[in-house]
């Protein structure tokens, strides 16, 4: 089932989402419904604050960065079965040196700016069989996990901007708000 994006404006997406308990849905029907909606919106990574959720989950997966590679020496290691699903994630650690890449997000099209982000990631989830992991990731993979990681927190990737960036960004974000946007996935907008 493929669920319309939730909007930038919407509440949920500025909510600190909740842990959720082994049962109280169904994680693997939710997985299959997120991929779904993120591959239909052509993403590498979704959260379920974005479906609407506010609960500790999301998925990613680097394999489209990796197949638009012109090169092999474009592809990205980090990003190699790179298809995973978190649930009730904790970063313990991020470390290495800061760098930038040109982020965008789902819930805010159109929008691409420069994000600065720790090279390398130490994360502790759940699987959807309820297994625990912790695991290191570094790169683009550690950047996906990161973006993904801030949207349970309420966190949006336009926070991590400076404040003319932002001014800069006002009127393209107010415009979403309104559902002034052309895109070519479902979108559930603030009412």
């Amino acid at each position: 089932m493929k669920y319309p994006i939730v909007a930038y404006g919407d509440p949920v997406l500025r909510k600190e989402a909740r842990d959720i308990e082994k049962g109280e849905i169904d994680v693997k029907k939710l997985a299959d419904d997120m991929f779904e909606t993120m591959y239909a919106a052509s993403g590498v990574g979704l959260a379920a604050p974005q479906i609407g959720m506010d609960i500790r989950v999301f998925v990613v997966d680097g394999t489209p960065i990796n197949e638009s590679a012109e090169t092999d020496e474009d592809i990205d290691p980090s990003l190699i079965d790179f298809k995973k699903v978190f649930i009730n994630a904790e970063i313990i650690e991020e470390s290495g040196e800061e760098w930038a890449y040109e982020e965008g997000c789902l819930s805010i099209p159109g929008v691409r700016a420069d994000v600065y982000r720790p090279e390398f990631v130490k994360i502790r989830y759940f699987d959807t069989d309820w297994n625990e992991h912790i695991e290191d990731y570094e790169g683009m993979a550690a950047r996906i996990i990161q973006h993904e990681y801030d949207h349970i927190d309420g966190i949006l990737f336009t926070d991590h901007l400076s404040s003319l960036k932002k001014q800069m960004l006002k009127k393209k974000l107010t415009n979403i708000t309104k559902g002034e946007v052309d895109v070519d996935y479902r979108m559930k907008f603030p009412k």
